[in-house]
């Protein structure tokens, strides 16, 4: 699984990806931000999760500098030991949350994986 962004006709990248850059141009690479460092913007902890979210769960803004080019991503953390400045790679988990937990269904078309970030 990739963490995957888009380059747009402009130059621009986008994450997640979308059929359409923000100008309506058309996306022309793709892009693993798996593959990059990056640095940690801002954070918070949420101790009053939905269900099936782990608590307390800490997400952060990530800012990704893909060829001179500012990329971020908002998600979890794998560690509530976080500060602002940090480095943090993307590791890929299996499950962000409980399936089975919630309203949706564990075996529907929701996708449960993705990835967290991870001090370096």
């Amino acid at each position: 699984m990739t963490m995957e962004a888009y380059r747009y006709e402009n130059g621009s990248i986008s994450y997640p990806g979308h059929p359409r850059g923000r100008d309506g141009s058309n996306p022309v690479e793709t892009i693993d931000l798996s593959e990059y460092t990056g640095e940690i913007l801002t954070w918070t902890t949420s101790t009053a999760t939905p269900p099936g979210v782990r608590a307390p769960n800490t997400l952060a803004i990530v800012e990704f500098d893909v060829d001179g080019t500012a990329v971020r991503a908002l998600g979890q953390t794998t560690t509530d030991d976080v500060e602002i400045g940090m480095e943090v790679t993307p590791v890929y988990t299996e499950e962000l949350r409980e399936p089975g937990v919630g309203i949706k269904a564990a075996d529907g078309p929701q996708e449960w994986d993705g990835y967290r970030f991870e001090p370096v």
